[in-house]
């Protein structure tokens, strides 16, 4: 699994944010301020990251288990990898680039509601995980 501190993943990440604002700037024009312009630029830096997505790359594993390869951190990263998609992206806009719900909303292009429910199955699916690896390492 590719983690976010692999050069190579770094590379495609930096890559996929110019080019981001790149099409931000390019249409600007068609922002029709019905929902906030954050909201509207984080949808192109997530549209732009998975045109980005080499083809060959799977969705992170479906399987919920955590190896235990350390404590602290790392697992709470390891963790929030291991998530689907759309979880991993609500947790990433709501707690690291600190949207609220109706801009996570407009970035990832579903209703407010479906914010609140992605977040709270992945704030059960984080708790369960980190409960099970806790567990393991006694």
């Amino acid at each position: 699994m590719n983690t976010i501190n692999e050069p190579a993943t770094v590379s495609v990440l930096n890559t996929a944010v110019q080019e981001a604002f790149v099409r931000a700037i390019r249409s600007r024009g068609s922002f029709r301020a019905r929902g906030s312009l954050e909201g509207w630029i984080w949808r192109i830096v997530v549209n732009a990251a998975r045109d980005r997505r080499a083809p060959a790359v799977t969705p992170v594993m479906e399987s919920t288990h955590i190896e235990a390869t350390g404590a602290g951190p790392s697992v709470l990263r390891e963790a929030i990898a291991r998530l689907p998609e759309r979880q991993r992206l609500a947790v990433f806009l709501r707690y690291f680039a600190d949207l609220d719900q109706a801009s996570i909303a407009q970035a990832l292009g579903v209703r407010p509601g479906t914010v609140a429910a992605t977040l709270h199955a992945a704030r059960e699916t984080l708790r369960q995980n980190l409960e099970e690896v806790e567990a393991w390492e006694r």
